[in-house]
């Protein structure tokens, strides 16, 4: 068996030499791959960055698209510490008299008799009713106060009492012990009334299980419902919120008072919001604009998508729609510039709030004729933003083109390695041909030189004289 090590017969390191030209023949197709992918994801990410612009501009634009985001409307309240108010679209735009008459209140009881920690209580059974639903719970002859409360507090059927234990003077120098029933909700719907099924055979008197009934209770908190009067009119309430007095407003006391009123308007402030919000992702969409397109001196400083056609086409498109005049409106706008929205020499919106806000104290309904009209600029510029950045739009088919380039590149250093594999084996048979050949040239020269040295007469060239 022969062992033969690359480049001891010539000398050379064919290990290192063959390296060095894999390397040489590879790099300037490896940069060349590596460049082009850079600029491919280069471009991969300025249209993701340009697409999320576009998306939160959009938002902005979809609220304003519709003719529902301007049938808001704000309901305010002449003291809101006698009460609030909401309202949603439905509402009508008017003015109502308020005045609250009653909170409600949620029903307490208490014992009148008092017990000690260990009391037995009775037995037998205790039946709630609360708004035509009832719960039974058993006491046994042992039970005290404590185990009666932590029985009702358990019963799974019960849905709207709470049992307590208070501990006050007895008058007498100590302490006793009272079971407290609280009504989870008020109104007099929710009144509580504890009837008894006492062992000893009388259910109402003051003895054993009876005195935990009605008739041998305190009321502190009587169960009242809410009241208030709209325009002198009184209407009545479990709780202290009153949804269906009037369409689309819902009122809650918070006080007793007269006097007040409640009054239904336009929701401006709802609108200004959006438009504001409106303009803001507009100047944030053409910062990403310039970002994107900007020459700053030298390729490698300016913006990845300068010179884009997509670029430049989302621009121009959305630049024509707001600066357009919008044409088969009924009302008094026809151009953002009517309503103080202006653009500034660096391409962004500013805004002339006095101006905005006598279009909506004026013409509101046609501010949102400008907008969200079938022909409107909201509809216009979303379907210019949806044919860029919608799913399946121009920004994802030119994003996919550069995925499936980028994937041809790994598919072209795939290629490239096997090439250098190959490449790589061929050298190495060649140079370890070259070296064996070297090597042998060489042992041959060696055995000659020999040879002519013993031939008679020769002269030995390291024998000294």
């Amino acid at each position: 068996m022969s062992i033969s090590s690359p480049g001891i017969g010539s000398g050379i390191d064919i290990g290192s030499l063959i390296t060095k030209l894999v390397a040489a023949e590879g790099s300037a197709k490896n940069n060349r791959l590596t460049l082009r992918e850079a600029e491919y994801q280069g471009d991969i990410s300025a249209y993701g960055s340009l697409k999320s612009a576009l998306s939160i501009f959009q938002n902005a634009v979809k609220d304003l698209r519709t003719p529902s985001d301007f049938q808001q409307r704000s309901a305010t309240s002449s003291n809101e510490e006698i009460f609030t108010v909401t309202a949603d679209k439905s509402a009508d735009i008017a003015q109502y008299g308020i005045e609250v008459v009653q909170l409600a209140q949620a029903n307490k009881l208490i014992t009148n008799a008092g017990f000690a920690s260990t009391d037995v209580i009775g037995a037998g059974s205790l039946t709630f009713s609360q708004n035509g639903d009832t719960f039974t719970i058993n006491v046994t002859a042992t039970d005290t106060l404590s185990d009666v409360r932590d029985s009702i507090n358990t019963d799974t059927n019960n849905t709207g009492v709470i049992a307590s234990i208070i501990n006050v003077d007895d008058g007498i120098g100590g302490t006793e012990s009272k079971l407290v029933f609280t009504a989870t909700e008020s109104g007099l719907q929710n009144a509580i009334t504890i009837t008894a099924n006492d062992d000893d055979l009388n259910d109402v008197d003051s003895l054993g299980l009876s005195r935990l009934v009605n008739a041998n209770l305190t009321e502190p908190a009587a169960a009242l419902d809410g009241q208030i009067k709209v325009d002198g009119q009184i209407i009545s309430s479990f709780n202290n919120t009153f949804d269906s007095v009037i369409d689309g407003v819902s009122i809650t006391s918070v006080s007793i008072g007269a006097g007040e009123t409640l009054t239904v308007t336009k929701d401006k402030d709802a609108v200004t919001t959006k438009i504001n919000t409106f303009i803001a992702n507009y100047n944030g969409l053409v910062d990403t604009f310039n970002a994107l397109g900007a020459f700053n001196g030298s390729a490698e400083a300016s913006g990845l998508l300068i010179g884009d056609a997509t670029l430049r086409g989302v621009q121009n498109a959305i630049r024509r729609e707001i600066s357009s005049s919008i044409t088969g409106l009924s009302g008094n706008f026809s151009t953002l510039a009517e309503l103080g929205i202006t653009t500034g020499d660096d391409g962004k919106f500013s805004l002339d709030s006095d101006r905005l806000n006598t279009a909506l104290d004026s013409n509101f309904d046609e501010v949102g004729e400008f907008f969200a009209s079938t022909n409107g600029l909201s509809n216009k510029l979303n379907n210019v933003i949806s044919q860029y950045a919608g799913s399946s739009g121009i920004l994802d088919n030119r994003t996919d083109g550069l995925l499936a380039r980028v994937d041809d590149i790994t598919e072209q250093r795939e290629a490239l390695d096997r090439r250098l594999i190959s490449l790589e084996s061929r050298l190495l048979a060649q140079f370890t041909a070259l070296d064996t050949l070297v090597s042998t040239l060489r042992n041959q020269s060696d055995f000659l030189t020999l040879q002519l040295a013993n031939l008679p007469g020769s002269i030995d060239p390291n024998r000294s004289n």
